[in-house]
């Protein structure tokens, strides 16, 4: 049996700190919002959704006690609507679309609404704890250090100097900037406040006035921390072959930190012709794949190889990806292990210039991959992410 995607929407992104557009707007409410468009959009018969199913990493605060539940309660399509709320760090929003096309495919659902939410300006990162991070006995058998340094120790074991990676930044800016231009986010919706009044209703973080000169005068993020706390060391014990940890990252070349909510509809092919709703894509591949936790960004490409075997497929099948700029050594690392030119990834701009709304961000980059690839009439579509701990993910789609 098929899974296939029947819509994708998105919020727009606000930014990630009580400046923010979206900050008077809870995490319950973006997920909401979402929710209440694809209904609306699509006069969808609420009966016959059966699931909830919502990426969400800090599961604290206003994003505790089951979040994609408290959406589906708010949402008005009824009580019968259940929902569960899904941890796998960054590739939280992926890991849901995976999930419920697992349940599609094993006939237990016939329909599910699967995506991600995290407000990042009112529940910020750690605000949950962090075990492994914060327990020395765990931290130091697994050489565990922050992301931040993880990204530096990518690009220091591979190259990747400080001018490389704020390129990879610059033109991220530019490709957002082109598309929001040209009004390539179509599958976005505004953000509301309680009186039914736009908030937000564009991507907040796009910087279009970006320029190289500006990016090499910002601070590396990471380079006291490296020092201070001794992870540098740590890196380097696990990695020998690095003599001197060159950090290369800072905020205009890694991920912004914004709010957001995404969601799409996945079903059978009969609950499709039920409702006359006519799919997009059908999900072809879905893998994860476990990496060392010290460097642990370097899980997309080992992640996506996995896929394309899983769907019978080499990398020259693929027409265009979405690969989560955590990093800009994230993707650039990506592409020199599989060999895949900067045209077919991340065409509209990543996480630098967009940012990365942690349990949405997977969701989004399905929507995003969806559009452009009937933008540009293709067919095949890979997103993948880097996860926290030494993981990665990868989902390959095919249009219909």
């Amino acid at each position: 049996m098929e899974a296939y995607i029947y819509d994708a929407l998105r919020t727009v992104r606000g930014k990630g700190n009580k400046k923010g557009a979206l900050m008077g707007n809870t995490p319950t409410d973006l997920a909401t919002q979402v929710l209440v468009a694809l209904k609306d959009k699509h006069d969808l018969d609420v009966t016959q959704v059966e699931d909830v199913m919502l990426g969400c990493v800090t599961q604290a605060k206003d994003q505790a006690a089951n979040i994609a539940k408290s959406a589906a309660q708010q949402s008005g399509y009824g009580d019968h609507l259940c929902g569960v709320s899904l941890n796998r760090f960054c590739g939280s929003g992926l890991e849901a679309i995976n999930q419920a096309a697992a349940y599609i495919k094993a006939g237990f659902r016939q329909l599910i609404i699967a995506g991600g939410v995290e407000s990042m300006s009112r529940v910020p990162m750690g605000s949950d704890g962090a075990g492994f991070l914060m327990d020395p006995a765990q931290a130091i058998s697994g050489h565990i250090v922050p992301q931040g340094i993880s990204a530096d120790l990518i690009a220091t074991k591979y190259g990747y100097s400080r001018e490389d990676v704020d390129k990879f930044a610059y033109e991220s800016q530019m490709r957002a900037s082109h598309a929001e231009s040209n009004n390539y986010f179509i599958s976005r919706i505004p953000v509301k406040d309680i009186n039914g009044i736009n908030v937000l209703n564009t991507d907040e973080n796009i910087r279009p006035s970006t320029t190289l000169e500006g990016l090499t005068k910002l601070n590396p993020s990471f380079e006291a921390m490296g020092a201070m706390a001794g992870f540098d060391a740590v890196a380097i014990d696990r990695y020998p072959e690095v003599e001197v940890m060159n950090h290369v990252h800072h905020a205009g070349n890694s991920s912004a930190i914004v709010d957001g909510a995404a969601c799409t509809l996945i079903g059978n092919e009969a609950i499709g012709k039920t409702l006359g709703l006519k799919p997009r894509f059908k999900i072809r591949a879905a893998a994860i794949y476990g990496t060392d936790p010290t460097i642990m960004l370097t899980g997309p490409a080992p992640a996506s190889e996995k896929a394309l075997k899983q769907a019978g497929m080499t990398i020259s099948d693929i027409d265009l990806f979405e690969v989560n700029e955590a990093f800009a050594s994230v993707p650039m690392l990506f592409m020199e292990k599989l060999g895949v030119d900067h045209s077919k990834i991340n065409v509209n701009g990543g996480a630098i210039a967009l940012g990365h709304p942690l349990g949405a961000t997977g969701c989004m980059l399905t929507g995003t991959l969806m559009d452009e690839l009937e933008r540009r009439d293709l067919n095949i579509g890979l997103v993948t992410l880097c996860i926290g701990g030494g993981m990665g993910i990868a989902s390959i789609i095919e249009r219909v």
